[in-house]
C-alpha cells in the first residue's frame, strides 16, 4: 500500500517510501546505490558510482540559473537498523513497513530511516522536477555514515564544482548546525577461555531501555544496557556466586544499547537468592532511571539443570573488570560553547563468543587531543587485560566558521518564510561536513532537516508537517541562490 501518496510534499514522501522498501542498513547499501543510479539513467542525468557504492548525480541549472554556482545537496544512504524484540524483520533483505500516526510517519517495530532517507527523498524530488527553479545541482549520496563516515572518507569529490553544501542530516527544524564533533570507533577484543560447570542455568534480560543517538542524546543520562550489565554481573558474583555462560547486548556502536541478555549458572540451592537479587536490581534500576527509561524491566527465563560451558575464573574476572571500568557517557563539556558536550564514549555492542569478549565503542569529541586521549584510555584498559583494541572510522571535527554566506542566506530565507529567527548551533553528534570540508577547499556548509524524534530507536518518527516546511525552505533557498 502506497501510504505516502496523500502526504504533502507528495513527491518527497513517494521517494521516501520507495527508498524504505529497499534494505539499506550500514554495510548493505549496494541495492539502494543501484536504485539511485537507475534513477539518474532514466532521466538522462550524469552520475558517478564508485566501488564503495557512493553516488553523485548532476543536474544542470534551470532557465536563468545556468551559470549560477552549483549547490551540493548531501545525505547518506545507510540507516541504523534497530527493532523491537518481537519485530519480524530481516534487515538484510526486508523493507520497512511504514504507517502514518497523526502528524508522524513511523515504521512498524523498527527504526524509520528518516536519518537519513529524508535527505535522499528531498534530493530525488528536486532532481526529478521540471518546474523548480534551481542552480546546477550536485547531489552527493554517501554510504556507511552510521559506522564511521566511511563513505564520506572514501568518496572522490574532485569533480565537484560547488562550494555551497546543504547537509540534510539534522533532526530539529529551525536549528541549523555549523559545527560538529569528530569521532572514531574502537573495537576491543579480550581473549577468554571456558570450563565446565554443573548447575541451574538462568537466562535474564534487561530490556525496555530508551536508547537513542550516542551523540545527540548522550547527555540525557539514559541507561546503557551494557554498562548496567557489568553492574549486575559483578553484584551477582559478589552476593550469590555465579558462572557466566552467555552475554550479548546492543546492535550499533553509535546507538545507546537498549537491551542486554546473559545466561548464568548457579548451584541449585542458590536459585531463590539469584531470583531475589535480579528482582532487586530491576527495582533499583527502575528507581534510578524512572525519568529517562520508564520502560525498563528485567525478564527471567525458565530454569534448567545441566552441565554448561562457562568462563573460567580468570576470564570471568577480566570480563567483570572490563565492563565495570569502561568509560561511558559525557567525559568533558565544552568550555567554548556553553551546554555543548565536548567528549563522550558509548559502548554500543557487546558479544561474548567462545574465543573472546568483544565490545565496540563510539568515541566523539570536538577536540582532537581528547578524542585521542579517550581512545588511548580504552586501549590501555583492553591491553592490560590481554586484549587488542582496533581503531577505525576516524573522522575530523567540523569546525565553526565565523563567516558563512551560505548560513546568512539560509537564515534570511527562514526568517522571511516563518517570521522568526533560526538557531545556529554546533552539536556533539558527527556529521560528514568535516570530512567533505577537508576535501573541498573553501567549502561553505550548513546542516539542517525536519523534526525527527528518537532516531536510532524503534520509536523514530518523522514529522510530516515539518518535512513540508523544510521542503519549502529548500525551494526558497534554491530560488534565491541565483
Amino acid at each position: 500500500m502506497d501510504i505516502c501518496n496523500n502526504l504533502e510534499p507528495k513527491q518527497v514522501f513517494q521517494y521516501f517510501e520507495e527508498l524504505s522498501k529497499i534494505p539499506h542498513g550500514s554495510g548493505n547499501t549496494k541495492e539502494i546505490s543501484d536504485y539511485c543510479v537507475s534513477f539518474a539513467k532514466e532521466r538522462g542525468l550524469s552520475y558517478c558510482q564508485d566501488d564503495h557504492n557512493n553516488v553523485i548525480i548532476f543536474k544542470d541549472g534551470t532557465k536563468g540559473y545556468e551559470t549560477s554556482d552549483p549547490v551540493i545537496i548531501q545525505g547518506h544512504m545507510d540507516m541504523v537498523c534497530e527493532k523491537e524484540a518481537d519485530a519480524d524483520i530481516d534487515f538484510s533483505k526486508d523493507g520497512l513497513e511504514l504507517y502514518v500516526d497523526g502528524d508522524f510517519l513511523k515504521a512498524k517495530g523498527t527504526t524509520l530511516g528518516g536519518d537519513d532517507g529524508i535527505a535522499l527523498a528531498y534530493a530525488l524530488a528536486i532532481l526529478n522536477s521540471s518546474d523548480i527553479p534551481h542552480p546546477p545541482i550536485e547531489a552527493v549520496f554517501t554510504v556507511d555514515e552510521e559506522t564511521g563516515m566511511l563513505g564520506a572518507n572514501s568518496i572522490d569529490v574532485s569533480m565537484l564544482k560547488g562550494r555551497k553544501l546543504l547537509n540534510i542530516d539534522s533532526d530539529e527544524e529551525g536549528v541549523f548546525l555549523a559545527g560538529c564533533a569528530g569521532g572514531l570507533r574502537m573495537d576491543c577484543e579480550i581473549p577468554v577461555t571456558y570450563t565446565k560447570a554443573e548447575g541451574i542455568c538462568i537466562s535474564w534480560k534487561l530490556t525496555g531501555l530508551t536508547g537513542g543517538h550516542s551523540g545527540a542524546e548522550i547527555h540525557k543520562e539514559r541507561a546503557n544496557a551494557i554498562v548496567e550489565a557489568g553492574r549486575i554481573l559483578k553484584s551477582l558474583q559478589d552476593t550469590v556466586g555465579i558462572s557466566l555462560a552467555e552475554l550479548r547486548g546492543g546492535l550499533m556502536d553509535n546507538a545507546i544499547p537498549r537491551e542486554v541478555e546473559a545466561s548464568v549458572v548457579i548451584e541449585p540451592e542458590k536459585e531463590e537468592a539469584l531470583k531475589n537479587a535480579l528482582l532487586s536490581w530491576e527495582q533499583t534500576l527502575q528507581k534510578e532511571y524512572h525519568i529517562s527509561d520508564p520502560g525498563l524491566s528485567m525478564a527471567v527465563s525458565p530454569l534448567e539443570h545441566g552441565t554448561y560451558d562457562v568462563l573460567d575464573s580468570g576470564s570471568f574476572v577480566k570480563t567483570l573488570l572490563f565492563l565495570r571500568s569502561i568509560p561511558y557517557g559525557v567525559q568533558h563539556m565544552s568550555l567554548d560553547v556553553p551546554g555543548l558536550v565536548e567528549t563522550s564514549l558509548n559502548p554500543g555492542i557487546l558479544l561474548l563468543t567462545k574465543e573472546a569478549l568483544n565490545v565496540h565503542t563510539s568515541i566523539r569529541s570536538s577536540v582532537t587531543s581528547r578524542k585521542i586521549e579517550a581512545a588511548d584510555r580504552l586501549e590501555f584498559l583492553t591491553e592490560f587485560l590481554g586484549g587488542t583494541a582496533l581503531r577505525s572510522g576516524d573522522y575530523p571535527a567540523w569546525e565553526y566558521q565565523e563567516s558563512s554566506p551560505l548560513r546568512e542566506l539560509m537564515a534570511e530565507c527562514y526568517r522571511d518564510l516563518f517570521g522568526k529567527e533560526p538557531k545556529m548551533e554546533a552539536i556533539h553528534a558527527g556529521l560528514e561536513c568535516g570530512l567533505l570540508s577537508g576535501k573541498l577547499a573553501g567549502l561553505d556548509c550548513i546542516s539542517f532537516g525536519p523534526n525527527n524524534f528518537d532516531i536510532h530507536t524503534p520509536q523514530e518518527r518523522l514529522s510530516i508537517s515539518s518535512t513540508e516546511r523544510v521542503w519549502n525552505l529548500i525551494l526558497e533557498f534554491l530560488r534565491r541562490a541565483k
